[in-house]
C-alpha cells in the first residue's frame, strides 16, 4: 500500500475540520488526537531512528562528563537505568563497559506485552462484568500488534470509516515496521515507570489518551513519510493541549507534561520547530518556540516561554526563560529530569518568591 495514497484518505476521513492529518509532516497537532480519547477521566498516561540525529543538542566535547548510568530515579530501583536507547548514542557517549551494562539490561527488561496478558486476566477475574471488554482487547490477540492495531481502529472509526479499514491499514503499518513496536514498548515502560496514576500496562494501554495519541502518531507519520521524529520511552501526561510543530524533533526518554506547544515564532517557512534532546523534562503550560535546541538532560518549568537554545543538564524557567544560575555558570543537573520527574528542583535559587 502506497503511502501517498493511504495518507492523505486517512488524514480527510479522520479529521474533517483539520487538513491535512495533524500527525503528517504538513501538521503535527498530538492535541487533536487527543480530544477524540477524551473521555478517560483518569490522569494520563524504539530504538526509533530518527532522520537527523545531529538535529538533538549535544555538547561532544563535554559527553564524558555526562554520564547518564549514574541518573536514575530515586524513588525507584537502581536497576532503571537513565541511559538513552538510541544506539548511536551508545556508540559516541559511553564506554564498552557501559554499553554491555545496557545491553544485559535490555535483555532482562519486562515484557510489557506478557506483563499485560497477565494483568489482564486478572482483572478479568476480579471485574467479571469487564471480561469481554479484556478479552476482546487484549486476551484474544496473538500480538501486540494485533491488540494495538484493534483498540486504536475502534477508537478512530465512525459511520463511514469503519474499525475493519483501519485496522487493516494499521496492522499493516505496525509489522512491516518493527520499530514501531520496539517504540510502544518503551512508550508503555516510561509511562508505568514515571506517571504515579497510571497502575498497570493494561491501565497506560487502554485508556491513557497521551500514549495513545502518540502511538497513533507512529502509524500515521509511518505511512505518511516513512520515518520518525519523536523517540521512544516518552511520557505525555495528561495530553490535554499539546501542539507538536511539523518539523519539531523529540528525542528519547523525553516527558512532556498538558498545555506544551513546540511552535513556530510566526510566518516562518521551512525547519522552523524546537528540537528537543534526550531526556528532557517540560513543564505545564511551557512554550517553546523557533527552530532552537533543548540541550540533553535540561529542565524548562512550568508556564516558561523558551525562545534560545538551552544547554545540556541545565534548568530553565521564567517568561522569558533565564537560566538558573546565570547564562555564564548555569547550575548543572545531576539527574535525568525526565525520569526524576522532579519539576522544583533549583527553582527556589532563582527565585526568592514565597507563598
Amino acid at each position: 500500500m502506497k503511502a501517498p495514497v493511504v495518507a492523505p484518505f486517512l488524514c480527510k476521513a479522520l479529521y474533517p475540520r483539520c487538513n491535512p492529518f495533524f500527525f503528517t509532516l504538513a501538521s503535527s497537532s498530538i492535541y487533536s488526537l487527543s480530544k477524540h480519547l477524551h473521555y478517560n477521566p483518569l490522569a494520563t498516561c524504539v530504538d526509533t531512528p530518527r532522520a537527523e540525529p545531529s538535529q538533538i543538542c549535544r555538547d561532544q566535547s563535554d559527553d564524558h562528563v555526562y554520564k547518564y548510568v549514574t541518573y536514575c530515579r530515586p524513588t525507584f530501583s537502581d536497576h532503571v537505568s537513565g541511559l538513552p536507547f538510541s544506539k548511536n548514542h551508545m556508540k559516541t557517549i559511553h564506554t564498552d563497559s557501559v554499553a554491555e551494562d545496557l545491553h544485559h539490561e535490555n535483555e532482562t527488561k519486562e515484557d510489557p506485552w506478557l506483563k499485560m496478558q497477565e494483568d489482564a486476566r486478572l482483572d478479568a477475574d476480579r471485574e467479571p462484568v469487564l471480561s469481554s471488554y479484556y478479552y476482546t482487547s487484549i486476551l484474544s490477540q496473538k500480538t501486540l500488534e494485533r491488540a494495538l492495531a484493534n483498540h486504536l481502529a475502534i477508537k478512530l472509526s465512525n459511520s463511514s470509516l469503519p474499525s475493519s479499514t483501519l485496522f487493516d491499514i494499521f496492522i499493516g503499518a505496525l509489522e512491516e515496521n518493527q520499530d514501531i513496536i520496539g517504540a510502544v514498548k518503551e512508550d508503555l515502560r516510561a509511562v508505568k515507570e514515571r506517571d504515579p496514576a497510571c497502575i498497570s500496562y493494561v491501565h497506560c494501554f487502554l485508556n491513557f489518551k497521551g500514549f495513545l495519541a502518540c502511538q497513533a502518531h507512529r502509524i500515521a507519520h509511518k505511512l505518511w513519510a516513512q520515518g520518525a521524529r519523536i523517540g521512544q520511552g516518552i511520557l505525555l501526561d495528561h495530553a490535554t493541549g499539546l501542539v507538536v510543530g511539523e518539523t519539531a524533533v523529540i528525542g528519547n526518554n523525553v516527558s512532556i507534561l498538558h498545555n506544551v506547544t513546540l511552535g513556530g515564532t510566526g510566518k516562518a517557512c521551512g525547519d522552523r520547530h524546537p528540537k528537543i534532546g534526550d531526556g528532557v523534562l517540560i513543564g505545564a503550560g511551557t512554550c517553546i518556540l523557533g527552530n532552537i535546541r533543548i540541550g540533553e538532560g535540561a529542565k524548562i518549568g512550568a508556564c516558561s516561554v523558551v525562545l534560545k537554545d538551552v544547554p545540556p543538564r541545565t534548568t530553565a524557567v521564567g517568561n522569558p526563560a533565564k537560566l538558573v544560575g546565570g547564562t555564564q555558570n548555569p547550575i548543572k543537573l545531576d539527574k535525568i529530569p525526565s525520569f526524576t520527574m522532579d519539576h522544583t528542583s533549583h527553582i527556589a535559587e532563582w527565585s526568592d518568591y514565597v507563598v
